[in-house]
């Protein structure tokens, strides 16, 4: 689980956390990823670090920001 690796690595409070953890969780959904190790996961995951650092706190639109581009894809 990506980022929940990279989370405690740049020490996010609880509330980050949870948007976090929430547009992660909805952009592995709508790329139809399901093994958590994959490698695809951590990009995604650090798309999502980099969108919420920019200033973006709202789950699904971080979510759409960054699953934007990449399709549809079946793992």
């Amino acid at each position: 689980m990506a980022i929940y690796r990279l989370i405690r690595e740049a020490s996010f409070d609880p509330a980050d956390c949870e948007i976090l953890g929430e547009a992660y969780e909805a952009a592995l959904k709508a790329l139809s990823l399901k093994n958590r190790e994959d490698p695809i996961t951590k990009l995604v995951a650090a798309k999502i670090i980099e969108i919420f650092r920019g200033g973006e706190r709202d789950p699904g639109k971080i979510c759409e920001a960054a699953i934007a581009g990449w399709g549809s894809t079946s793992r």
